[in-house]
């Protein structure tokens, strides 16, 4: 059974593939370079979805450790106290983040689980830390074409790339839902 998180990242990550069907509509030949904003905003929203997932499904999963304990109990109170602060500084789902928050709070390391066809975690784990970075530099630099190129530099985001990118954020999701789906 899928966690509630999944659910909504599910919900979620249509908006990028939304964004891409609506670039795909606005494409003629020669490409309009104002219709390139929407394959970077799809991008943005896409690793959103994904950093939304992994707040939320990390939030459910000690929600349900504490569940079977004493609302009373300090201690726990604590530990959903701490959990609330850290997620407010959690920003971006780089591996080192992912894995950090989630060891701390439930003594597991999801991005071993970051395992299906032809990806293995370390190729995982690498790729994550590249659309990352990539998101970072389209929200804080823009990567907007700039006018009078004599020579147009590449889209930050190609067509064909921000597919897979889409189908691999999915990916994480899905194997980090099911792996928690078997440890908790």
């Amino acid at each position: 059974m899928n966690s509630q998180a999944l659910e909504t990242f599910k919900h979620a990550i249509q908006d990028s593939t939304d964004l891409l069907k609506h670039f795909d509509a606005l494409n003629t030949k020669p490409p309009p370079p104002d219709i390139e904003v929407l394959k970077r905003a799809s991008l943005v929203m896409a690793l959103a979805a994904l950093e939304t997932y992994f707040e939320d499904r990390i939030f459910e999963a000690v929600n349900a450790i504490c569940a079977k304990g004493n609302a009373d109990d300090p201690i726990q109170n604590f530990y959903l106290n701490s959990l609330e602060i850290d997620l407010k500084s959690f920003h971006s789902p780089s591996t080192d983040r992912v894995r950090q928050i989630f060891q701390k709070y439930l003594s597991l390391d999801v991005s071993d689980a970051w395992n299906w066809n032809n990806c293995d975690p370390a190729k995982a784990k690498a790729e994550l830390n590249r659309l990352v970075k990539k998101r970072g530099d389209i929200a804080h630099r823009s990567l907007r074409p700039t006018n009078g190129e004599a020579q147009p530099k590449q889209h930050a985001v190609t067509r064909d790339d921000l597919r897979k990118h889409i189908h691999f954020i999915t990916q994480i999701a899905s194997t980090t839902d099911s792996f928690l789906a078997a440890k908790i």
